[in-house]
Order: structure tokens, then C-alpha cells, then sequence
């Protein structure tokens, strides 16, 4: 029983191992591309209100930046591990914003992706929180 349990947890482990980089990942170049990539090109891409909101899309950038690295940072370091579940909250606040922005722009097609990522973000906040927390270095 104690086995099968241990097994149990190594796969959830592992799953938001799986999921903690993903999201890295997809914060990561996101966030870099709306820190980096000059606004017009944004809104060629389909960004279309970034023309009227830069100062949001650069601070969007950044706050996806961050969420990256808290994301993996201090769950690799074991230094304050409890940030990643900060910043799977941050990432659900974030997606939750983008839904609300696609529904207000009738941009239905984009739901999908926001709400899997959301849903994602939440499995790494409840399994890093609850099921597997990372103890943090002594």
C-alpha cells in the first residue's frame, strides 16, 4: 500500500515537473516577445490592441517573465519554493485577464488555450501547495 501510494506521488511529481516547464516554456517566450518585439509587428500579429496600450503590453511582457522564473526558480533552488505556487496564481490571474479580453473582443478562438493554460496553472498551484510540495532547503 505504502508503494503504490509513493508511485502515486512520484507521477504527480512528475507531472508538474511536466507542467512547471511547460508553462515556463509558453511565459518565458511570451513574455520576451512583448518585451522585446517593436509594437507595430505586435498588432501585424494579431495583437490589435497593443497599439493603444503599450505601456500594458511591456508591462504584460514583463509580469510573464516573471512568472517563467518563478515557475521554475525556486522550485529547482528549493529557496522559498512557495513562490512557484505564487506564481501559478499569478499566471491564473493573467489568464483569467486574457479571457475576459478575448470575450470583450469577440475573439472567441483564443479561449481555448487561455482556459487549458489557466486549467494548467491551477493543477501546479493545488499540486505544489497540496499534493507535492517541494520542502525548501534547510
Amino acid at each position: 500500500m505504502k508503494q503504490e501510494k509513493q508511485q502515486a506521488g512520484s507521477a504527480v511529481n512528475i507531472g508538474l515537473w511536466i507542467a512547471q516547464v511547460l508553462l515556463a516554456g509558453v511565459f518565458g517566450m511570451a513574455g520576451a516577445m512583448k518585451l522585446t518585439a517593436p509594437i507595430p509587428t505586435l498588432v501585424q500579429n494579431g495583437m490589435t490592441w497593443a497599439a493603444s496600450m503599450e505601456w500594458f503590453v511591456r508591462f504584460l511582457g514583463a509580469s510573464e517573465l516573471l512568472g517563467a522564473i518563478g515557475m521554475l526558480v525556486p522550485s529547482l533552488t528549493r529557496i522559498q519554493p512557495r513562490f512557484t505556487v505564487y506564481a501559478a496564481y499569478g499566471i491564473i490571474l493573467v489568464m483569467v485577464s486574457a479571457a475576459v479580453l478575448h470575450l470583450a473582443n469577440a475573439e472567441y478562438s483564443h479561449l481555448p488555450p487561455v482556459i487549458v493554460i489557466g486549467l494548467v496553472a491551477g493543477f501546479v498551484a493545488h499540486g505544489r501547495r497540496v499534493l507535492a510540495p517541494i520542502e525548501p532547503k534547510s
